[in-house]
């Protein structure tokens, strides 16, 4: 991931901490729960997006869920930066993890020659 990211996580969980007001116990509680908040406005954009709600209608757009999706991710990152100062090597070490499962489950994709001998065996 980006160091410029990781640098963005930092300042953000910097300026949360200047300004917080709740023991350091509190405060990690509380950005855990902030990702609630956070995806709760995710489904509330595909709502509005779908105009699911017929009192309401459309009031959203596909492109307020994508930026509900990343406030979500910034959410993530700044809870997980809270929780230890090593965020950036316990995510990268976790999608090396994700990503080697995930390989390791996919099947290859047969090609046309290789999809006709198997329906001839």
């Amino acid at each position: 991931m980006d160091s410029r990211i990781w640098e963005s996580v930092d300042h953000l969980v910097a300026w949360l901490d200047e300004y917080s007001t709740q023991s350091p116990q509190e405060e990690r509680l509380l950005r855990l729960l902030k990702l609630s908040e956070e995806v709760g406005e995710v489904g509330a954009a595909v709502i509005g997006a779908t105009g699911q709600n017929p009192r309401k209608g459309v009031t959203h757009t596909w492109e307020d869920v994508q930026h509900e999706l990343c406030d979500v991710v910034f959410s993530a990152l700044v809870a997980l930066r809270t929780l230890t100062p090593d965020a950036a090597r316990v995510f990268a070490e976790r999608l090396a993890y994700v990503e080697q499962r995930s390989a390791a489950s996919r099947r290859p994709v047969d090609g046309p020659e290789e999809t006709a001998a198997a329906k001839k065996a």
